[in-house]
């Protein structure tokens, strides 16, 4: 069986604006997150997360919360890339908890993946277009910080 492997792109932190709670929708509980400014650094490209993305969750029946992430990223170099991302956030009901009220959890306590995929018209960053990338997350009280990596 081949190995999968991967190699590191950027580490990105988004900070959340505002939060919205729809309330209980046939999915689950909707919560909608506006995002406000952040940024990314890796070794092929850096830059700003603009404000006005969004995270469009759900906190399914399971216990397990889903992202669906859209933002914008400004490299360095002024391309702009279109970032999107679902995954998966879970950890006991009790963790849960503590990261809903706001409270540093640590990492290892819950699970948190993402699968961003990219889209730009910037010619230096085209091959974005055309990865699989595997984001490993942690929530902190007032932001989101992933380490993106491309897989091979």
């Amino acid at each position: 069986m081949p190995e999968l492997r991967s190699e590191y792109l950027f580490t990105i932190t988004v900070t959340v604006d505002a939060l919205h709670d729809v309330g209980s929708v046939p999915l689950g509980v909707r919560h909608l997150d506006m995002l406000g400014k952040g940024h990314f650094e890796g070794p092929r490209l850096a830059g700003e997360v603009l404000p006005g993305g969004i995270d469009q969750k759900i906190f399914r029946t399971d216990g397990a919360m889903t992202p669906n992430v859209r933002l914008i990223l400004r490299t360095d170099d002024d391309a702009l890339i279109y970032m999107h991302y679902t995954g998966v956030r879970y950890g006991s009901p009790e963790v849960m908890d503590r990261i809903a009220a706001g409270e540093a959890v640590d990492p290892a306590e819950y699970y948190l993946r993402n699968t961003p995929y990219f889209e730009t018209s910037s010619p230096k960053y085209d091959w974005l277009n055309r990865i699989v990338s595997v984001g490993v997350g942690r929530r902190m009280p007032d932001h989101a910080v992933y380490d993106v990596f491309q897989i091979l």
